[in-house]
């Protein structure tokens, strides 16, 4: 998981959903949702058709689930898009990173820089606060503060670990 904690929760990092390579299924999933979306409000209805295919495409190829609804906001990474699953309600705050295999059950809405590890299952609805690190395989059952990080099953805070100085 990501320990850049100069990333914001406000401002969207648009970069983090570069393209890169030619085979990139997290961003080219994450940009035919945000040129539907686009094509959609501009009423340019057969380039809107389009994307629903090339969506298609890259839900197959990835196995995941994200509506070509779901309010994303800026700056996602899906860096192993497989297997997700995104509640079409849910809304996703701005520089998040999803993992492969997580479930977001129900409208679940994420502050902005969530952390979400591999298998966590999000069963909510639920709010999630902004900064905060959601364990691989956690359970979340209940709301999570900003700044925390929570872990297991079902998810709790995890007590940061104390350095040898402060021992």
């Amino acid at each position: 998981m990501s320990d850049d904690s100069n990333v914001s929760a406000e401002l969207p990092d648009w970069t983090r959903e570069a393209v890169r390579r030619f085979w990139d299924p997290g961003p080219k999933l994450l940009r035919s949702i945000r040129r539907y979306q686009a094509a959609r409000s501009r009423g340019h209805m057969l380039a809107a058709k389009y994307w629903v295919l090339v969506h298609r495409f890259w839900s197959v190829i990835t196995q995941s689930e994200i509506h070509l609804h779901t309010r994303i906001e800026g700056g996602l990474r899906l860096p192993h898009p497989t297997g997700i699953i995104i509640h079409p309600e849910s809304v996703i705050g701005p520089n998040c990173m999803i993992f492969h295999q997580v479930t977001l059950s129900s409208p679940v809405t994420l502050g902005g820089h969530v952390d979400i590890g591999a298998g966590a299952k999000l069963l909510g609805p639920l709010t999630i606060g902004d900064h905060v690190r959601i364990g691989a395989n956690a359970v979340v059952t209940g709301d999570v503060a900003s700044g925390e990080t929570v872990a297991g099953i079902p998810a709790r805070p995890v007590k940061a670990a104390r350095s040898a100085d402060q021992a």
